[in-house]
């Protein structure tokens, strides 16, 4: 039986219920332990990281995103409320982007898992699935932004509950498509 890694499943976990627990939470207890309760998890997930040995890039990104919370908490708590699924998508941008910079490529470790003796069309491959990721994680950010600056509460919770989770589907599911086609024509050659 595969072990759970527990902090990874909270941070999902976290993720993906957190916009509607901002909402609910921001009008009933305030901004203010919102943030404390994000840089609480963001520090024990960075200290379960480092014991884990987790890629520093993952681990830099979390810090830096508990930075960007508490730089903007300090002029608008529920602002940095807001902004914090920008921030998640800010330090994935780099975990992913660095690995193109310095490889391997971050979805080549994870077909590694699967796959050790990966062929070098796999290697080249999983590359370009790694720069859409990053491509991907800097125009979710982007709008994370907007929504979070310019939109209610109701179309931030919308799309940073909802339709980001869709997207990320659709790219999930895309790529899975895609793989098998991927490597016919690969062996083809």
């Amino acid at each position: 039986m595969p072990k759970v890694d527990v902090p990874a499943v909270l941070l999902v976990a976290t993720s993906v219920l957190y916009p509607v627990v901002a909402a609910i939470a921001v009008r009933t207890v305030g901004p203010g332990w919102v943030v404390g309760g994000l840089l609480a998890f963001l520090l024990l997930r960075t200290l379960s990281d480092r014991a884990r040995r987790t890629p520093g890039a993952l681990t830099l990104g979390l810090l830096l995103a508990a930075g960007g919370l508490v730089t903007v908490a300090l002029f608008d708590r529920e602002l940095s409320v807001r902004l914090y699924p920008a921030f998640m998508n800010a330090a994935m941008f780099l975990a992913f982007g660095q690995t193109l910079l310095r490889g391997p490529s971050m979805i080549e470790r994870f077909a590694r898992m699967t796959d050790p003796d990966l062929p070098p069309s796999g290697v080249a491959y999983t590359r370009v699935v790694t720069m859409i990721w990053t491509g991907f994680f800097v125009l979710n950010g982007a709008v994370a932004v907007w929504t979070a600056i310019w939109a209610d509460w109701h179309v931030w919770t919308l799309y940073n509950a909802g339709v980001s989770y869709g997207l990320i589907g659709v790219l999930i599911v895309g790529e899975l498509v895609v793989r098998p086609l991927a490597r016919r024509a690969m062996e083809a050659r």
